[in-house]
């Protein structure tokens, strides 16, 4: 693309006017049953409360938040969803929400949930127009619902409107604001899929995504975020999509990628504004995300970014479900914003070997397009490598809480390097991994996991028919060594309205106690005391960091004696019980299941008791049939006898 002349003026100012919006009413979206929910009202007044505290909200003004127009939403998605967001808070839609909303990819819907998208909608374009009429030098839009997923016709992703790009299209067709280009940077660890689609062939608009995609894996488990989609027409090269291969990603990569395509590139496209999708759930303990960008890290990914387009950057929150390290994530960019001294960070991390990969095949990609590209990065520099390292994600909808003793084994000083602490966790995780590859175990599983072709997922990764997100895979990937079925009499039953992996309706659990009466089948897979670890940590949480295992040798004569051992790592996930079932082979053999409080909540109603989707119940049929245990239709009659029986 012709190169044009830089405006690479960020001087410095000596009063920034920055604005901040925010409004409480975004909070009367929240999930219909009160149930947790990792995109929650909290989040947004953790980052408000933060700032206020830290003196931010008296330095800025603040704005008032304004509904958007249907014209302009218009302008991004399609009559038939707008009427629907619309009308879906309504009382005509009562006893059909729920309903709608399960039709789409990870959303929820109630009362509030229409004001909440226009709110979120019109603040952003609000904020937009006063940074573009000079009347503010910046601005935080710090609204929900987020919007990058959200597409023409359809919510996704917890997004209901998108957001960034309706504030796009408006300041480009508001021609008197002669605003003609426009950096759109998405730093949120998933791909802005919506985003994306909405400027795909649109010149005017530099879409710039930088996700974890791993092989389009990850959420929202497409090809859609992979470096050849560049855009298509006259758009083609600007769609730049840099997708990384693992987790773990932190300051050294996402700064790497800054200085080698971003910054390049945004100096040669020269925008009249800058518009930031700015995700915190890259951040260090964030339960979804699984990258570790300190607050130090978006301070300087956004000052780089300060000196295009004379610093008219509008940020608008989309995703990060750890509530201090968003807080402290958005305070930080507020003070670049506001010009204040950045604290320093650590400079002595090198970018993982997979992220120079990624550049590199970035730039490959769009030499065609931005003669900025074109050169070979040096193999001087390409050499400073750290070793990448797995992060094992959660497939239950488990409420993974992230324990502030554990941020603070990552969120360290910001003047302190981290390369110490990444020695010694690389150091433990591979000790514990060693000793426990030698210890054999029976996994009994009761659920899905009785098919096959289901339990691999958490061996080899990825998913099956009827799940709505792929599984991580273990670190050793080795299947299992033996196979056996074996019934046990303890109770099977199914609870909660819905999972993050199957969507709506109940999953299975075992009552830990055993009772004659009660007979339940059990698929039995050989496996490693590590593999067992690694399943452990796919059904209950993300945010544990594997530099020990949650379920050592102690843990398991301790469950020898006891019968069964609560998990505090997990104490607040679905499966934190592994409970000892006897001995085959000389081999012990453990299940995962609920405790007795856990029980006493589901018998209360706390917790709801549910039948299984029909997609899940089959899983579970497949297992049984193709394991030679049940005819189709003894199995069916066994999930609907379990789904009736009370506890």
């Amino acid at each position: 693309m012709e190169a044009v002349d830089s405006g690479s003026d960020g001087a410095s100012w000596s009063q920034r006017r920055v604005g901040i919006v925010y409004d409480e009413r975004m909070c009367r979206h929240h999930t219909p049953d009160g149930e947790f929910h990792h995109e929650n009202p909290n989040r947004i007044r953790a980052i408000w409360n933060k700032l206020q505290a830290a003196g931010i909200t008296q330095r800025c003004e603040v704005l008032n938040a304004k509904e958007a127009e249907d014209k302009y939403i218009l302008s991004v998605h399609g009559k038939i969803h707008v009427d629907l967001i619309r009308n879906i808070s309504s009382k005509q839609f009562n006893s059909r929400r729920n309903r709608r909303a399960s039709k789409f990819n990870s959303i929820y819907l109630n009362e509030g949930s229409s004001e909440a998208a226009y709110l979120a909608a019109g603040s952003v374009i609000e904020v937009a127009k006063r940074v573009a009429k000079g009347e503010l030098d910046s601005a935080f839009a710090i609204v929900r619902p987020p919007g990058h997923h959200a597409e023409h016709d359809k919510a996704m992703g917890f997004c209901l409107y998108n957001n960034v790009a309706i504030a796009t299209k408006f300041l480009l067709n508001k021609k008197e604001l002669g605003i003609n280009r426009i950096l759109i940077v998405d730093w949120d660890v998933h791909h802005g899929n919506g985003t994306q689609k909405t400027f795909w062939k649109d010149p005017r608009v530099l879409f710039f995504s930088v996700h974890r995609h791993e092989c389009g894996s990850f959420y929202p488990a497409s090809d859609e975020g992979d470096y050849t989609m560049i855009g298509e027409g006259p758009g083609a090269g600007y769609n730049i999509n840099v997708p990384w291969e693992n987790g773990r990603c932190g300051d050294a990569d996402y700064l790497a990628v800054w200085d080698h395509i971003l910054i390049p590139v945004a100096k040669q496209f020269n925008p009249d504004m800058i518009l930031i999708s700015a995700g915190f759930d890259a951040a260090v303990g964030d339960p979804l995300g699984g990258c570790r960008v300190t607050p130090y890290g978006y301070a300087m990914m956004l000052k780089k970014l300060m000196d295009f387009a004379r610093g008219k950057i509008v940020l608008a929150l989309e995703g990060g479900y750890n509530l201090t390290s968003i807080s402290n994530s958005a305070l930080a960019c507020m003070e670049v914003l506001l010009d204040d001294k950045i604290v320093a960070g650590s400079t002595k991390a090198d970018p993982l070997e997979s992220t120079w990969r990624v550049i590199q095949v970035v730039c490959q990609e769009l030499k065609a397009f931005w003669s900025v590209l074109a050169d070979e990065l040096p193999t001087k520099l390409t050499s400073q490598k750290a070793p990448i390292a797995q992060i094992l994600f959660s497939s239950s909808d488990s409420e993974a809480e992230v324990v502030e003793e554990v941020l603070q084994d990552f969120i360290l000083p910001l003047s302190k390097t981290f390369s110490v602490d990444e020695d010694h966790h690389e150091s433990a995780s591979v000790s514990w991994r060693s000793d426990l590859s030698k210890i054999d175990i029976w996994y009994a599983t009761f659920g899905s996991n009785m098919w096959n072709p289901r339990f691999l997922c958490y061996i080899e990764g990825g998913q099956v028919d009827g799940m709505q997100k792929p599984c991580s895979g273990s670190m050793d990937k080795s299947p299992p060594k033996d196979i056996l079925w074996k019934t046990f009499p303890h109770q099977l039953f199914f609870g909660r309205e819905s999972t993050r992996t199957w969507g709506l309706g109940g999953v299975a659990f075992l009552h830990p106690e055993s009772k004659n009466e009660d007979i339940v089948h059990m698929c039995l897979y050989k496996i490693t005391l590590e593999q067992f670890n690694d399943v452990l940590l796919q059904e209950n949480v993300s945010s544990y960091d594997m530099s020990s295992p949650l379920f050592d040798l102690t843990s398991l004569d301790c469950s020898k004696e006891k019968g069964s051992i609560d998990l505090e790592a997990v104490k607040n996930s679905q499966y934190h019980n592994v409970v000892y079932l006897g001995m085959e082979q000389d081999i012990p053999i453990l299940t995962m299941a609920c405790n007795m409080s856990d029980i006493e909540n589901f018998k209360s109603g706390k917790v709801p008791l549910c039948a299984p989707s029909e997609d899940y119940a089959n899983t579970l049929i497949r297992g049984l049939v193709e394991g030679g245990q049940l005819s189709e239709e003894k199995a069916s009659s066994y999930i609907r006898d379990a789904a009736t029986k009370p506890l």
